[in-house]
This record gives C-alpha cells, structure tokens and sequence, in this order.
C-alpha cells in the first residue's frame, strides 16, 4: 500500500424511510461530499432512485460521489404488504407499528454493510436506536440524527421531565415548564426560533445534552431549480 494513497473520511448516513427524514439528510450527504468526505446513504430498493434523483446535481468531484448502498425492506414478516416502504405507502394507522418493527428487523443486514465497509462513522436517524449498539458491536461512533430544531428538541426535553405536564392530553396550552421564554406550546411555531442560541444553550448547559448545529441543511441548495424539485411533486410550492 502506498503511503501517498488517500483514504477519506467515510461515513454512513442512515435516515429514517420517509421524505422528510431523507431529505435533510441528502443535504448533509452533499455537505460531507464537498468537504471531501465519502458520504454512504443507506436505504431500501424503492427509496433509492428518489435519493438518487436528488442527489444528481451535487456539485462534487468524480472521486467524492455520494454513494447508495440499499438493504431489501422485511415488509412481509410483520405482515406489511409489498412495496411498503415508506411512510409515503402507509395507508391507515394500524400499519404504523408493523412499519417500525420491520425497520427494527434491517439491524442484520445493516451491520452486514458495516462488516463489509468499515465506515469511519455512522449518523442514523433518531428513529433507529438499534445502530448505537450496531456501532458499538464494530467499534464505530454512532451520532444520532434529529431532523428538528434546537427548539422542539428542548420543548420535547422539557416536557418529558414532568409527570403532570406529560400526562395531560387535554387540548387546553400550557406554559412549558423550564423552557426558555416560557413559550407556550400553542404558539411553539410563532416565537421560540427567534431565540434559537437561547435554546441551543439551554438544551446542551442545562439539559445536559451533547448536540451540535448541523443547519438549516435547506440552506445549502442555492439553486432555484434544486429547490423546486424537493420533496413530492404534490407538495412542491414554487415561486
């Protein structure tokens, strides 16, 4: 082996299986690969050509290409029908649970890659908490990818750690308890982004959280067209 020959920076980027997971996790996969890092997004048969649709016009080298490894989807073990692979395909609420149990059965063939790859690093979606022992088995880091801000994150944080907030499925707001501003969660879209150093602060000093700003990914596509031809046709707003 030369000792001139380069080896990137590899990582597996694994989001969950539904448009708005995937999509922000492209992004990241065009940022890695314009830093000349090699950039794996794993997924299942039916999502890559919309991965590889949307990843076509990233502006990177022929050495630092974003690459697409797939794994079949197990949708007929916990009785999904075939092709449902995306919570795009989920045609009533009962079928939820057997989806995200058939996500849970892709943790062999996922550390299968990882065998096979040896990648220096792995961001899974949130959705996935089976790859921090994946990772673990291999001696590989997991990061964990949240596709939400600063802000629901410490909303969601906040909540959790009080049983009488928790609990109640009232309708009725309420003032966060131990948020930053004391939004009230009825307004959480209105006025908590305005203060998001605030909230990052306070998610990682006070919750005690290790996170870091990884966004707005959206930001990174500055061509209009790329824009335009983000997620389903259906929901596409251009200007």
């Amino acid at each position: 082996m030369g000792s001139n020959e380069h080896h990137p920076l590899h990582i597996f980027l694994f989001p969950f299986l539904g448009h708005g997971h995937i999509i922000p996790t492209i992004d990241m996969a065009k940022l890695l690969a314009e830093k000349v890092v090699k950039a794996t997004v794993i997924t299942t048969p039916l999502n890559a050509p919309f991965i590889c649709k949307a990843i076509s016009k990233a502006k990177t080298s022929d050495e630092n290409v974003i690459h697409i490894q797939t794994m079949d989807f197990p949708s007929a073990p916990v009785g999904l029908p075939h092709g449902c692979e995306n919570t795009d395909s989920i045609s009533s609420v009962d079928m939820f649970q057997p989806f995200i149990m058939a996500t849970a059965l892709l943790q062999e063939p996922f550390e299968k890659l990882l065998l096979d790859q040896r990648p220096h690093c792995i961001v899974a979606d949130m959705f996935f908490p089976w790859t921090t022992d994946s990772g673990t088995k291999f001696g590989i880091p997991r990061l964990v990818f949240h596709g939400i801000s600063f802000s629901s994150l410490c909303a969601i944080s906040c909540v959790a750690l009080y049983d009488d907030v928790s609990s109640d499925h009232s309708d009725s707001p309420f003032v966060i308890p131990n948020f930053p501003g004391e939004i009230e969660i009825s307004r959480m879209h209105a006025g908590p982004f305005m203060k998001r150093k605030a909230n990052a602060d306070h998610y990682r000093k006070v919750l005690g959280r290790k996170a870091r700003h990884v966004g707005p990914l959206s930001l990174r596509n500055e061509n209009s067209q790329e824009k335009a031809n983000r997620g389903k046709e259906a929901s596409r707003i251009t200007a």
